[in-house]
């Protein structure tokens, strides 16, 4: 039986569900059944023509979540435990890195690997099923895959998704020590999951730049102690509020999710001396930010950290995240929307115009 899948052929085109043969599997690989996947601010980015690199036309969905229709051979999960049909899975997103690179293996960033390939971005649709807007999975052998926890519910564990596994990463960055003050930057995906783990690292004050107000309201649930709505105050206004906030001093960390060139400007004025700034949310190239050097870095002495991607460490981590805390932190909030593959463009409508956190995507 064919397997329909959704493919974006090119920027600005509209997704159109096509047929695809019933792959092979070599051995070491497992056919997921897809039960969902996810509509990403990187989606929307790639629908726009805005990542480089991309080999359109592409099956999306780089972060998904299904059970095992076909296991061929002996495949083994992270944890060492042997995969069998009917098992419900998750897997880490990037498949593929040379390993003998300089970043690889020198400097130790291995999402800097040129080689590195990513499903739902970096692979062709006439490769086969690498995407997760589809009935289907191939997961080559290689792939990281761990169970999804018996507690957590898929669509949970979707709605928490890649955005989860990225904020994990920029808390390890962050470096957050108990007691200090966190401003997390932008509302979506990426930032509500950051307000809710710097909590969890420590921070007894978190503050939520955002909009609009159903995400601040999420934001709020997740944790943070204040929410500033950005477009109905001006960086003025919040820079009072956050030094009444902090006693004059500033935040101790900021943690940039929101994608803008003006937030980096902002957040430098907000640090305190010595803080620490990590820029999660420059995916694709928001253009550029004006600053001074002087008044803003160097003479505050402060750390500027970037984040790009992660690695199976932060996606291990995001599972046990939610298993110890997904009742009692509302992840499934941010999922506020399922679509069908015949309504993916439905889905990247609503997720640009800013409609709901994140979009689920259900192909069965």
């Amino acid at each position: 039986m064919p397997i329909l899948a959704a493919v974006m052929p090119a920027p600005h085109v509209p997704v159109e569900v096509r047929e695809f043969p019933d792959p092979e599997l070599a051995p070491g690989s497992v056919l997921l059944r897809t039960l969902f996947s996810e509509v990403c601010g990187t989606d929307v980015h790639i629908w726009h023509g805005r990542l480089a690199g991309v080999p359109y036309p592409i099956i999306p969905g780089h972060v998904s979540v299904g059970t095992a229709s076909r296991v061929r051979g002996d495949v083994r999960t992270v944890d060492g435990g042997r995969v069998r049909e009917g098992d419900t899975l998750a897997f880490f997103d990037v498949h593929r890195t040379c390993g003998r690179c300089r970043a690889c293996t020198v400097t130790r960033t291995p999402t800097r690997c040129e080689a590195r390939r990513v499903y739902g971005i970096s692979d062709p649709a006439a490769e086969g099923l690498f995407g997760g807007w589809s009935q289907a999975i191939y997961l080559e052998p290689g792939v990281a895959i761990a169970p999804l926890p018996a507690s957590v519910p898929p669509d949970t564990y979707i709605s928490a998704g890649c955005g989860l596994i990225t904020a994990v990463h920029a808390i390890d960055r962050a470096a957050i020590m108990l007691g200090d003050t966190v401003l997390v930057q932008g509302t979506g995906a990426v930032g509500l999951s950051a307000v809710a783990l710097a909590r969890l690292a420590g921070a007894t004050r978190v503050i939520a730049f955002g909009a609009p107000a159903d995400r601040l309201g999420i934001a709020r649930a997740m944790g943070a102690d204040a929410v500033v709505d950005v477009q109905g105050t001006s960086a003025g206004e919040r820079a009072v509020m956050v030094r009444e906030l902090t006693a004059g001093l500033g935040v101790d960390v900021a943690i940039e999710a929101a994608g803008s060139a003006r937030a980096v400007e902002e957040a430098l004025d907000l640090l305190r001396d010595g803080g620490r700034y990590v820029i999660a949310g420059h995916y694709t190239d928001a253009g550029p930010s004006t600053i001074n050097v002087h008044q803003q870095i160097n003479r505050k002495h402060l750390e500027l950290r970037g984040c790009w991607g992660s690695e199976v460490g932060h996606f291990v981590r995001a599972l046990r995240a939610l298993e110890a805390h997904h009742t009692s932190i509302p992840w499934r909030a941010i999922g506020a929307g399922t679509y069908p593959l015949t309504g993916l463009n439905q889905a990247l409508a609503d997720a640009e115009a800013m409609r709901l956190p994140k979009a689920l995507v259900r192909p069965n």
